[in-house]
């Protein structure tokens, strides 16, 4: 299984770095369209590059923790399913900001995953134009909220 981790500290306390995560417009200005709801057992999709990005809210702590599943469909008999999950952590910082943790892990290595090279890159380039999503997350994430 495959694992993508990033970090990022941030100035601003937990209340506006959560609202990025869990508000669909913020959300949606450095992820993509979506209708989350941040209940645990809730089911929301991501508006994805061929079809919907179907997803289902694992946990959720408001201010400190978000865990959903991700399951993205092709609808190309000849591409395997993604499916993995994906963490975000908040913690305060020494200086009142917060500490966002994000990990999408669970990738199974397929035959896909491997043509597009190691890690969770195979994902993050399918939705071009835009830059990719872990890469620029938490400049855009600040951005949003």
């Amino acid at each position: 299984m495959l694992c993508h981790d990033r970090s990022r500290d941030f100035s601003r306390p937990g209340r506006p770095v959560w609202r990025a995560l869990t508000v669909p417009d913020l959300l949606a200005e450095w992820m993509m369209p979506n209708d989350i709801n941040p209940e645990t057992g809730s089911r929301f999709a991501f508006a994805g590059p061929e079809k919907p990005i179907e997803c289902e809210v694992l946990d959720a702590e408001p201010g400190r923790l978000l865990r959903y599943s991700w399951r993205e469909r092709s609808g190309d008999a000849n591409r395997e399913e993604l499916e993995s999950i994906v963490t975000f952590t908040l913690a305060r910082t020494v200086s009142g900001g917060t500490h966002l943790r994000i990990v999408h892990d669970g990738f199974v290595l397929t035959p896909a995953v491997a043509m597009a090279g190691a890690g969770c890159r195979l994902w993050l380039r399918a939705y071009k134009p835009k830059p990719p999503v872990a890469a620029n997350a938490p400049r855009l994430l600040l951005r949003a909220a």
